[in-house]
């Protein structure tokens, strides 16, 4: 019963989509030359950095038959599970038309927070001697609440103060790099990198989920995987979801209808840095070493990510979806760029134009909106 009930279901959905594309394609039809052009024009600009991307991965892919081997997609599957959390964090940020720059340096504290928390208790330099190998849900508990206590600060004050939120979180990313700085001199560390993690916590992150041909998916896709539903949950099937966009379409017209605006802000920075959280947690793992520098520039892909994937600075529009479409399509550019021997310098000039190409073909279409 459920069996025909499902395929009742796809059918119906199926000949839903073939009679909204039959509509188009009449409509196209009844329309002039010169409509005909503009449709096709408008069509083109609106998707221009999808069909860059796609040009880019043919062209790749020709030059390079490895890049789109079995190792290679898990390697881009892997690194796009590393970096979507950040950029589900973000993303809601973005919807309020704000943004939060911080992010990566709360990506790099929490990282040494949990490196430092998880050393082996037989490391010669371990930051804190004293303390054994903590249970890895209580260090997982404590950065999600440091991530989310430096986005109750972000949210706190562009939602009493009305400060734009990349001053406040430019701040934040200040006074968190210096913590950062300030914690690993902790324990006569003096700064250095920290390694020699415990194999619980290693293996626990990057541990072998499933392999492929003898290539091996990490654990942490599966996490990534949860996180996505879970934050899909958030935005589209919960009345705080529902304000956060109803704030960011127009934040007056929210407030008169009854939306909390207030904490909504702030809950929206709250659950981004939870994330962060999350991201610090795994990465610290994932790379098995700890410094200053983890998480730098970490904000500008997850950004990127999101405009790609159709989250709008404009405000109010944005699927989850759309970011781990961005998210994933990153990372097949940085991986391609790679197999092409591309100067490493040369990615922040891409992803500067990356992100100035997306939003300004987003803000094309809000003014052709208008």
């Amino acid at each position: 019963m459920r069996e025909r009930r499902k395929t009742k279901m796809s059918a119906e959905t199926s000949t839903k989509r073939k009679n909204r594309l039959s509509v188009w394609i009449d409509d196209f039809k009844a329309k002039s030359l010169a409509d005909r052009r503009r449709v096709i024009t408008d069509m083109l600009f609106n998707n221009a950095m999808y069909i860059i991307i796609l040009i880019a991965i043919v062209y790749i892919a020709i030059r390079v038959p490895a890049f789109l081997s079995r190792s290679s997609i898990i390697n881009i599957i892997s690194l796009t599970a590393a970096k979507l959390p950040i950029a589900l964090g973000i993303g809601g940020a973005i919807v309020l038309t704000g943004t939060d720059i911080s992010a990566g340096r709360c990506v790099g504290l929490t990282a040494c927070i949990a490196a430092s928390l998880l050393q082996m208790t037989t490391y010669g330099k371990k930051i804190f001697p004293n303390i054994g190998v903590m249970p890895l849900w209580l260090v997982l508990l404590c950065v999600i609440a440091v991530g989310a206590l430096i986005g109750f600060v972000n949210g706190f004050f562009v939602a009493k103060f009305k400060l734009h939120p990349f001053i406040v979180t430019l701040s934040t990313q200040l006074i968190v790099f210096g913590v950062v700085l300030m914690y690993l001199m902790l324990g006569g560390n003096n700064g250095q990198t920290l390694s020699g993690l415990d194999p619980s916590y290693t293996d626990f992150v990057r541990g072998t989920l499933f392999t492929v041909g003898g290539d091996a998916v990490p654990k942490y896709v599966l996490y990534a995987v949860i996180l996505t539903a879970i934050m899909w949950v958030i935005w589209n099937k919960t009345k705080f979801g529902k304000n956060m966009f109803a704030v960011g379409s127009n934040e007056e017209a929210a407030n008169v209808s009854g939306v909390n605006v207030f904490w909504t802000i702030v809950l929206v920075f709250v659950l981004a840095g939870a994330m962060y959280g999350i991201t610090g947690f795994i990465e610290g793992a994932r790379i098995a070493s700890c410094s200053a520098n983890t998480g730098l520039n970490y904000e500008s892909d997850a950004i990127a990510a999101c405009v790609i994937g159709g989250v709008s600075f404009v405000g109010g529009t944005g699927k989850i979806s759309g970011i781990v479409v961005g998210v994933f399509l990153l990372q097949i550019i940085f991986v391609g760029l790679n197999f092409l021997s591309v100067d490493a310098n040369m990615l922040y000039v891409i992803k500067g134009l990356i992100i100035l190409v997306a939003c300004a073909i987003d803000m094309r279409k809000y003014l052709a909106r208008k």
